[in-house]
């Protein structure tokens, strides 16, 4: 069985792909040279931080930042920037549908989105975000 960390990873990344279905997705790789009509999306492993420890049992408290990285082209009626800023909200609002994934962590919550312009010589205009999702959750031991 994965350790708690790897399934709070998976379910992010299952959340994000229901939220965007059309998109092509990944985890864990490099920044894309080209984008996919429905979009690109990357969930990184992240960092689980420093936890917090209580005692009696021993839980380890971790406050994960989970990077996800979204990109949009333009399209011939919708710019990047609506496109992008339609996937966002769409990753916000299953956020906000399953706070807890399931009951697999306590709190799930975005951060504001990082945003730039993405520019390859004969591309289409595109726009790239850089969006940390937080995972609260607590385990019996940091490695499983």
């Amino acid at each position: 069985m994965p350790s708690t960390r790897e399934r709070v990873i998976q379910a992010v990344a299952a959340l994000v792909k229901g939220a965007l279905p059309k998109a092509g997705h990944h985890r864990n790789e490099e920044k894309q040279r080209t984008i996919p009509a429905g979009g690109y999306v990357n969930v990184d492993d992240g960092d689980p931080g420093e936890p917090e420890v209580t005692l009696n049992p021993t839980t380890w408290i971790y406050e994960h930042q989970i990077p996800l990285e979204i990109a949009a082209n333009a399209s011939r009626t919708i710019s990047a920037e609506i496109r992008l800023d339609t996937m966002m909200q769409a990753v916000g609002a299953a956020v906000a549908a399953d706070r807890t994934l399931g009951g697999l962590c306590d709190y799930l919550m975005v951060q504001a989105a990082q945003t730039e312009g993405l520019t390859t010589e004969g591309a289409a205009v595109s726009r790239y975000a850089l969006v940390n999702i937080v995972a609260v959750y607590g385990t019996t031991d940091p490695l499983n």
